[in-house]
């Protein structure tokens, strides 16, 4: 049921507003993993950002795209947790700093295990509209331990300004999804962070709303 429902959703309300309302510019799409496990990381600017992301897979693939998301969020109120789970397919994540790291990231492992894609935000939250905030170190705690799992960084650009934190409705607004290379396996996670925000700033290069602002 939920498979149907997250097809649903993407095909018939996410997918139309990506394809007539943003204008996309896409480049590297071709880099996208296609078979998990594997890591998507990506900037964060808006709640856009995900649907957008899962929107560039097939829809055939798309119950296997999972994106990595703030419990304390999407799990405040019983229709925001209904939709998070069945027409977004997210893995909740509690943010507290309360659980050990072999709890914490459970969720991402099991998924990962399934063979799943998992999409991450090393920022941890959106901050403010097209600007880059530090990144944090969760998703090392992931991959360092596994052998089997690369990472894919992606840079986004213009949709914090289609849908800027706080707001509910949707602006027209040109968007850059610029798609890198994987990273190569990093032995410490100051490594990792220092390889994931390289890559932002080189794609962010081929952002054309970048020279817009």
């Amino acid at each position: 049921m939920g498979r149907l429902l997250k097809i649903l959703f993407f095909a018939f309300i996410v997918r139309p507003i990506v394809v007539i309302v943003l204008g996309l510019n896409l480049r590297g799409k071709q880099n996208l993993p296609q078979a998990g496990p594997a890591m998507i990381a990506a900037n964060h600017n808006s709640h856009l950002d995900t649907l957008v992301l899962m929107s560039l897979y097939p829809l055939s693939k798309i119950h296997r795209v999972r994106p990595v998301a703030a419990a304390d969020y999407f799990l405040k109120n019983r229709f925001l947790s209904w939709f998070a789970f069945n027409c977004i397919g997210i893995i909740p994540i509690n943010r507290t700093g309360r659980q050990r790291k072999s709890e914490l990231f459970a969720g991402c492992h099991q998924a990962l295990d399934q063979g799943e894609i998992l999409i991450l935000f090393p920022e941890g939250s959106r901050g403010n509209p097209e600007e880059l905030s530090e990144l944090k170190r969760g998703i090392y705690h992931i991959v360092h331990d596994r052998t089997d799992t690369r990472v894919t960084p992606v840079m986004m650009h213009g949709l914090g300004r289609a849908l800027p934190r706080g707001e509910a409705l949707l602006v027209p607004f040109n968007c850059d999804v610029i798609i890198g290379n994987e990273l190569p396996d990093a032995e410490t996670a100051e490594q990792l962070v220092n390889g994931i925000k390289e890559s932002f700033l080189e794609l962010q290069k081929y952002c054309i709303t970048c020279w817009q602002a």
